[in-house]
């Protein structure tokens, strides 16, 4: 509950001050724009990569951990391909998540790089700050520090959804036409966000 007053506090604050535009994006990467070369350009090859057939679309998960995780960060997850309204990417970023080192991401810090959440709230005893331009920030149970940060594609959250509790989206928004249904086994799924 501490942590919930601390985060509705910082809101607060931070609606006296000016806000930064929004973003889903965050160090040089964009989901459903950001290509396969341009995040290889931008943190060299991955830690480990793996390839998965999943509903008849071929999609790639890079993890970066370790000294090849960017400063600050214990781990980095990017998977690649997502289902856009003209069809299947296969070399685009879906969605990619930040395992934050302690002390990167206060909840202040969120607030003055991506602004006011869409929505705030509890999910599962961790403080959560949802945002429609795709950030979902997890932070400790203390509120605190971000215990990790996914970037998705633009989120449609709905009306009331500030009041209550942080929604928990597991799939970007429908593309104009049909998607696939999720699949059933873990892991990523074209056009959804890593749980």
């Amino acid at each position: 509950m501490r942590a919930l007053r601390a985060i509705a506090i910082i809101v607060v604050m931070a609606l006296a001050m000016p806000t930064l535009a929004q973003a889903s994006t965050w160090g040089g990467i964009e989901p459903g724009v950001t290509t396969i070369e341009g995040v290889r350009e931008r943190f060299g090859p991955p830690s480990k990569e793996t390839r998965q057939k999943m509903e008849n679309y071929d999609t790639v998960t890079w993890v970066y951990e370790g000294d090849k995780a960017p400063v600050g960060v214990n781990r980095m997850t990017v998977d690649f391909g997502i289902l856009m309204p003209d069809g299947y990417k296969p070399n685009l970023v879906r969605v990619f998540a930040l395992e934050p080192k302690v002390g990167i991401f206060a909840v202040q810090t969120v607030v003055d790089g991506w602004g006011l959440p869409s929505a705030a709230g509890d999910e599962s005893g961790f403080p959560t700050m949802v945002y429609e331009d795709g950030l979902i920030a997890v932070f400790d149970k203390q509120g605190q520090w971000a215990q990790s940060m996914t970037f998705t594609v633009h989120q449609q959250l709905g009306k009331g959804a500030a009041a209550g509790a942080a929604p928990a989206p597991t799939r970007a928004p429908a593309p104009a036409q049909p998607t696939p249904p999720a699949a059933s086994k873990p892991g990523p799924t074209p056009g959804g966000a890593r749980p």
